[in-house]
């Protein structure tokens, strides 16, 4: 009954999820506070209360047809505008409304660009470490993944395999930054390395390249380290935001894509892209959170970070003591580990015979090493280091 290419995706079920869902099943069993997990995603920063205020105001103040209704494909005009000049005013851009399309969340806004660039057979590249769903998006629309095999150094992008991956089938290469799943911000010197050797093979190949920035972690930055916003060093440059961690409303699916008018043929592409906002079924973003959205934008409202900067430092400071090797992150809320065996995923075992939960880095295209989420609470965190200590001393780690 299902299709062939659902198969492999029911069979290959994402192991965050399956890692999740032993997570509720091991609190059933020994007790939530026994358990640690660190496998997903998912905010424990309360959203600001600035966004119910702007929910209550809104329901209140506006009309009901029309906080819940339909409107133009590509969203409200006055909630792209905001967010138009918020981006000129701290990145000097020069976008208009024209240049945002809202979208159901930042993966929705991927599968809009990718649906709108790709064709059968083309080819996308993705910087192994790299969040699984891309190969997902990728596949949906008949296009083939290219990956490039990780830099363990500093989880900078390998641009020398890059630049030799390169062919005339590529279409599109998907960055992220900060990185899930490693937390590393991609700095000025790789952003504009990597956008020479596009223009570089461009102009060898005769082609035309999307460069996609996956951002749902823009704001997740500590320590004043700068996030370079990708417009300004590629012309063909595209980008989706997500406002589920910087507002933490992962569940409500709100977010945009960025066409800016540098992109070739941009106005074609501007209008092909909101049509497959329709087509793939998203129709328009959610009507009443894009008012919540243009309301936090004009009060400057975000996340608490302090919270998940306090959480970095305690965990990445505890596991680095016990002996674990990890890079820092700079960014998102994620830390990157180094396993202490070559198979990462019998490490996973061990961690979950002490209740920790921990995500296999084959999971990203990146074996020997493991994912934590540290966006839990301070005291699990406190809680789970004993624990930490126990499988650091099983594998010798401990000095």
């Amino acid at each position: 009954m299902i299709s062939g290419k659902m198969k492999p995706l029911v069979e290959n079920n994402s192991v965050i999820r399956v890692m999740f869902e032993e997570g509720k099943r091991l609190a059933a069993i020994y007790g939530a506070e026994n358990v640690y997990d660190f496998s997903l995603g998912n905010p424990n920063v309360p959203a600001p209360p600035e966004v119910e205020k702007a929910i209550l105001d809104t329901l209140k103040e506006e009309e009901s047809t029309f906080v819940h209704g339909y409107m133009s494909n590509a969203g409200y005009e006055d909630v792209r505008e905001t967010i138009a000049r918020s981006l000129n005013s701290r990145f000097g851009t020069k976008f208009s409304q024209k240049n945002i399309l809202m979208t159901v969340g930042a993966a929705s806004g991927l599968n809009v660009i990718l649906k709108t660039i790709l064709n059968p057979g083309d080819e996308v590249i993705v910087f192994a470490p790299y969040f699984v769903e891309y190969g997902n998006y990728v596949c949906s629309y008949d296009g083939q993944l290219t990956v490039i095999s990780p830099n363990t150094a500093d989880f900078q992008p390998n641009l020398e395999e890059f630049a030799e991956k390169i062919t005339e089938r590529t279409k599109a290469v998907i960055i992220n930054t900060p990185n899930n799943p490693t937390g590393v911000v991609y700095s000025h010197e790789t952003l504009t390395r990597l956008a020479g050797i596009m223009r570089q093979k461009t102009k060898e190949l005769g082609t035309e390249m999307v460069l996609i920035s996956d951002e749902p972690y823009r704001e997740l930055a500590y320590g004043g380290v700068e996030v370079p916003f990708v417009t300004k060093y590629y012309h063909n440059a595209v980008v989706g935001y997500s406002y589920s961690k910087s507002l933490s409303v992962p569940g409500e699916r709100i977010g945009y894509v960025v066409i800016p008018d540098e992109v070739d043929d941009s106005a074609a592409l501007i209008g092909a892209a909101t049509i497959a906002n329709r087509v793939i079924g998203c129709v328009n973003a959610p009507s009443l959170v894009q008012k919540v959205i243009k309301y936090c934008i004009e009060h400057e409202v975000t996340v608490d970070l302090e919270t998940y900067e306090k959480n970095r430092n305690l965990i990445y400071g505890a596991l680095t003591e016990y002996g674990f090797t990890c890079a820092k992150p700079d960014g998102a809320f994620y830390l990157f580990v180094k396993s202490p065996v070559e198979n990462e995923k019998e490490f996973c075992e061990v961690a979950k015979k002490h209740h920790v939960l921990v995500v296999p880095g084959s999971s990203f295209a990146c074996p020997g090493y493991v994912r934590l989420a540290y966006c839990v609470s301070y005291e699990q965190i406190e809680r789970s280091l004993p624990a930490f200590k126990k499988i650091a001393e099983e594998y010798g780690l401990c000095k």
